[in-house]
């Protein structure tokens, strides 16, 4: 199968790439520059050159493929057009920034997936998107029948869920995998890495309250297995969970944290929690435990790499 890959050059686009290539797939990713078009000729894919930011880019590597994985998202203001940056900055008050780039953020992600999938609409070939189960309701385990909760964190990113979904009723077999908050190894820049950053900053790895609130995590190999498998065998609206370890207490990770940078791991209250982690506060609070039984059941994937713990408290 030819398929086209965006955000192949990011922690997670180069697993898929490498799983892809090694199934015998032909991988043709994304690429806004020529440093990112070499990385991917290391790889052994090819690059077509382009950006979220020009559909007609997007529209473009997805007709000429079998198949579309799409990974790339803006993850902050660098991300964004000088032009549109400054209209978001400049559109309001200074108290509605984050709100606005927010706004901004998603509605460039859905012109993402509308240009992808318009290039797909009729002919049955896959189309598969990238979510997150921070998007899902607090304190219970979300399963992949459950909808997005529109009070959590993560809601922002799964608003387009959806607009995927309702592209599988026009002739797309459109998929949505949604990812654990941690996606963890080698070269990983998620979210923990941001933990321990602050950790070593602030020379101690905070939780709030008890921390007992619970985040899932996947291996990025096995994600990227997930992913190959949605791309071949996913059904046309079908919802998977990249989810290998359904819970795992946010004082566990702080603690292993903060031995391995030979600090403390330390309470403090939502406002302190505030003051350390600044966006990313609501997310170390909240309890995400989710499950891919299902996801296991209707694909036979299988995760088999180290869990969240194992993978951080190892010798590098």
């Amino acid at each position: 199968m030819r398929v086209f890959v965006t955000g192949a050059t990011g922690f997670i686009g180069q697993a898929v790439v490498k799983e892809l290539i090694g199934a015998g797939h032909q991988v043709t990713g994304l690429a806004r520059s020529d440093k990112a078009a070499e990385r991917l000729a290391k790889l052994g894919a090819k690059a077509h050159a382009g950006s979220l930011h020009e559909p007609e880019t997007l529209s473009a590597g997805a007709a000429g493929a079998d198949g579309v994985i799409h990974l790339a998202f803006i993850h902050g203001p660098g991300d964004i057009p000088l032009g549109r940056r400054l209209g978001v900055i400049l559109g309001g008050s200074p108290f509605g920034i984050v709100g606005r780039f927010g706004t901004a953020i998603t509605a460039a992600d859905r012109r993402a997936i509308d240009a992808l999938a318009e290039a797909l609409k009729g002919s049955g070939r896959p189309l598969v998107t990238v979510f997150g189960t921070m998007g899902m309701a607090e304190g219970r385990t979300a399963t992949e029948d459950d909808e997005p909760d529109p009070r959590s964190p993560g809601w922002m990113r799964s608003q387009t869920e959806a607009d995927v979904k309702a592209w599988a009723e026009r002739g797309v077999r459109a998929t949505v995998v949604r990812l654990a908050p941690s996606v963890h190894g080698d070269g990983d820049h998620g979210l923990v890495p941001r933990l321990i950053a602050v950790a070593r900053k602030r020379k101690s790895a905070g939780y709030v309250g008890d921390g007992a609130n619970r985040w899932s995590a996947v291996h990025c190999l096995d994600a990227a297995v997930l992913l190959r498998l949605a791309l071949e065998d996913g059904q046309a609206g079908a919802c998977y969970h990249g989810v290998a370890e359904e819970g795992i207490r946010f004082r566990q990770i702080a603690e292993v944290i903060g031995r391995r940078l030979n600090t403390a791991a330390v309470s403090m209250t939502s406002k302190e929690a505030a003051l350390r982690f600044s966006w990313l506060a609501p997310f170390t609070a909240y309890d995400n435990p989710a499950s891919s039984q299902l996801t296991q059941e209707r694909l036979g994937w299988r995760p088999t790499h180290p869990g969240l713990l194992a993978d951080l408290d190892r010798e590098v």
